[in-house]
């Protein structure tokens, strides 16, 4: 089974210079661009049969540009939301840097969770999708660079604590593939899409 791990598009955050998260900002005019042709390609080039999204609305906004395209069942899935990051969430850059950081990843960040929290719900999340997904040649997850991480890290089988982590751009794609002796990475964070869009 093919897996399209797919990041959404630009946020208003990006453009306030606030903290993500769980705050719940929309696409700017910039992101529906990028994900009205990051859905052209997909639909072209690796269309997925089921799509995976988290229910924030970036990601629920860039998965519709796919649904535009795609005759693909959507599952909507709060699971698959960004991390947790509590009093964070919305707070600007220079405001946060205020605030007390969890020191260890066990510590979660105050009203939000820790981030060996966070891996562990999207490795429930993941083994839900791929265990009701074995039927399907290729699927899609539509979801935030940090959910994105944590796949990635799941399927690579690595251990829960990492200092290391896969960056994401705006629409950036993922192409892995599950077999059933082995695992492969066909490409990484791709945005050969975006070519055509001047910022």
């Amino acid at each position: 089974m093919e897996i399209i791990l797919i990041r959404h598009g630009e946020s208003e955050a990006d453009l306030l210079n606030v903290h993500e998260g769980r705050a719940d900002f929309s696409l700017t005019e910039l992101g529906h661009k990028q994900a009205q042709t990051m859905a052209e390609r997909v639909s072209l080039d690796f269309p997925p049969e089921v799509i995976w999204t988290s229910t924030l609305k970036r990601a629920k906004e860039t998965t519709s540009c796919l649904i535009d395209r795609l005759n693909s069942e959507i599952n909507y899935e709060a699971d698959l939301m960004e991390h947790n990051n509590g009093v964070f969430a919305g707070v600007p850059f220079e405001e946060a840097a205020k605030l007390s950081m969890p020191k260890e990843p066990h510590d979660r960040f105050p009203e939000g969770e820790s981030f060996i929290e966070f891996r562990m719900r999207i490795e429930r999340i993941f083994s839900k999708i791929v265990t009701s997904s074995t039927q399907h040649k290729r699927i899609a997850i539509v979801a935030h660079g940090g959910v994105i991480n944590n796949i990635l890290q799941a399927f690579l089988k690595n251990p829960v604590n990492q200092d290391f982590w896969f960056k994401t751009d705006d629409t950036g794609i993922h192409l892995v593939e599950m077999k059933e002796d082995e695992r492969v990475i066909h490409f990484l964070n791709d945005t050969s899409h975006l070519s055509s869009i001047k910022k």
